[in-house]
């Protein structure tokens, strides 16, 4: 997805983005070591003597990647019969099969199913954090598995956002730097990755936060910067894992109106792992994982 997000709207008004334009200090000028896909939206780690601004021509399948700016079609995520089997001692446990999913842009779905139904395995595939035994994921005309890592990595950084149930922002950094991690790992310019961030958190509330570290913030607070952070690159789809499960009622409420606006004011793809039902009847669609397989379910009357 290659549109800016506007710096100069805010879904919670302009008082949201007061004192977002000037943030006191800088910004880290490389990626904190040992810093993994896990953490947020964070591509995986760059390999030795490569810079994460780097090109991937030379990274083996990168070329099917390449001129691919936009799903083929009218999606910007695929999958195709799409299996995963785990070993388990003498045998393999089935965990998804012949699974098929389209999102198209700025769609929200949500995907709901029992504990241990294989929903966060799906996330992983469909993010491209682990590969299938069996079909295909694509996301905007890419498919991972014709990726190498370096390929990968970068699309990625790119086109996918993650937020998981906890933060996983790494403590040592403030809100902005938090933020602007991704677009620094992507190549941008200290003050480019620094400007978006601030953007970005005026955009969720938190311009007069930039400058905390997350023990300074509330649970909320945090979980907003996490949702900042998966934004920022302006990527084509984000993948949630119960992005509202360590919150009250209230603060999850709040986080969940603040998706919405956002999903309307940036056009980008969401899907939405979740056991909150009031949560999957705000999304445009829901299926369910049901024996390894997605269920379309009727969509709810809000």
């Amino acid at each position: 997805m290659t549109s800016d997000i506007p710096l100069n709207e805010s879904p919670l008004g302009d008082s949201a983005a007061e004192g977002s334009s000037s943030a006191e200090g800088s910004l880290p000028n490389k990626v904190p070591e040992g810093t993994s896909a896990a953490e947020g939206s964070l591509p995986n780690k760059v390999p030795e003597g490569t810079s994460a601004a780097e090109g991937s021509s030379s990274a083996e399948g990168s070329s099917s990647a390449e001129g691919s700016s936009s799903a083929e079609g009218s999606y910007v995520l695929e999958a195709k019969e799409v299996g995963r089997d785990y070993q388990q001692g003498d045998s393999l446990l089935p965990v998804l099969r012949d699974t098929n999913l389209a999102i198209k842009a700025g769609e929200k779905l949500a995907v709901v199913g029992v504990s241990g139904s294989g929903k966060t395995t799906l996330l992983n595939l469909l993010g491209g954090l682990d590969d299938p035994s069996a079909g295909s994921v694509t996301v905007c005309g890419a498919d991972w598995q014709g990726l190498g890592v370096s390929a990968r990595a970068k699309w990625r950084n790119q086109h996918v956002g993650f937020v998981y149930q906890f933060h996983h922002l790494l403590g040592e950094f403030s809100a902005v730097e938090n933020v602007a991690l991704p677009c620094l790992i992507g190549g941008a310019s200290v003050a480019e990755a620094q400007q978006r961030a601030e953007a970005l958190l005026g955009k969720v509330g938190l311009g007069d936060r930039l400058q905390h570290k997350p023990s300074e913030l509330s649970g909320g607070e945090r979980q907003r910067v996490a949702i900042a952070r998966a934004l920022v690159t302006s990527p084509s789809v984000v993948l949630m894992d119960e992005p509202t499960g360590n919150l009250d009622p209230g603060t999850a409420g709040v986080i969940l109106d603040l998706l919405l606006t956002l999903n309307q004011t940036l056009n980008i793809s969401f899907v939405v792992v979740t056991h909150d039902p009031a949560i999957a009847a705000r999304m445009d669609r829901q299926v369910n994982l049901i024996d390894g397989q997605l269920v379309e379910l009727e969509a709810a009357v809000v």
